[in-house]
């Protein structure tokens, strides 16, 4: 039974539950899973950032969302392998890192969407405006783009934990691989009517958002590639469009399975495997994805790789 403390400054994480015979597999897979994230989301950056041909407003923005992944993963992988050779009794964590992890959490969910959100934007204007690309896409609407990304996040975020937070608390156990918003509200002794309006009007905001702007921006380039006769453009649109789209499909599916899981308890184990996979699969895939699918990219790459063949 659950112990009942009164704003206990040291929470219970569950963690993640798995029979001792698959432990290690289980540990093996989330670390190299984690190494290749790491090493393949750093090193898209690192490549755009030094190489001076990849210096468009196309990949400047991209940056953000393999950053993004870089944070959000580190946030919940490296805790969570801690805590898989740890005994259950001992994984307590503090509740101002428990706060700070979900509000992390939240932050790379909600910045998947905002970033994507101005990534079609730029693919809208190349496609639908392409004489006046450099005039509109400057490095200045470049930083505006992704500075406004970054705050719609941090804002919608921070009301979410600002309103859990102000909560007295009760209990001690975190249901959950890593710390949440939905779990920290669920400890409280108090009743988070308030929480549970904000978080589906939250969800709702954020979905309609990123799902209008996705519809929308592609409804105009489609229309756009059928009207056109220009084969050019309507090639380019297929392989980058598609590529985008495939990124946030990705992502949207990964959120949409958890959002299915919370309303059956009794699967919860895959609910808590799923918002793993939330953080892991889009990390995973989506350097494959756009890295590889860009000839700009795929170019500078074999350039690297065949310098280093020859300096030998």
């Amino acid at each position: 039974m659950e112990n009942m403390t009164f704003n206990s400054l040291i929470l219970q994480l569950e963690g993640l539950v798995v029979p001792e015979q698959f432990l290690y597999p289980t540990f093996i897979f989330f670390l190299i899973f984690y190494v290749l994230i790491m090493v393949t989301n750093t090193g898209i950056v690192l490549l755009i950032t030094l190489e001076r041909n990849l210096h468009e407003p196309m990949y400047i923005l991209f940056c953000n969302l393999p950053f993004n992944d870089v944070i959000g993963n580190s946030i919940t992988i490296p805790r969570l392998l801690v805590d898989l050779l740890r005994p259950a009794s001992v994984r307590s964590i503090s509740y101002t890192e428990c706060v700070f992890q979900a509000f992390c959490t939240h932050m790379y969910a909600t910045a998947s969407h905002t970033i994507l959100m101005i990534m079609a934007f730029d693919r809208y204007v190349a496609i639908c405006n392409p004489l006046h690309y450099t005039t509109i896409m400057t490095t200045k609407m470049v930083a505006k783009l992704s500075i406004s990304a970054w705050s719609a996040a941090i804002f919608l975020v921070g009301i979410l934990l600002g309103l859990t937070i102000r909560l007295n608390r009760c209990g001690t156990i975190i249901a959950n691989p890593f710390c949440d918003n939905a779990s920290l509200f669920k400890l409280s002794c108090e009743n988070p009517y308030i929480n549970n309006i904000y978080g589906l009007a939250y969800t709702v905001v954020l979905l309609l958002s990123s799902m209008g702007s996705i519809v929308l921006t592609y409804s105009k380039i489609t229309a756009i590639c059928l009207t056109s006769k220009n084969h050019t453009l309507n090639s380019k649109a297929l392989k980058t469009c598609s590529t985008h789209l495939a990124v946030y499909l990705i992502m949207l599916l990964s959120g949409f399975l958890i959002i299915i899981l919370h309303r059956f308890p009794n699967v919860a184990d895959y609910r808590k495997l799923s918002a793993l996979l939330f953080h892991v699969v889009p990390g995973l895939l989506n350097p494959a994805v756009y890295a590889l699918q860009s000839r700009e990219i795929r170019h500078v790459m074999i350039k690297i790789l065949k310098t280093k063949k020859v300096k030998p």
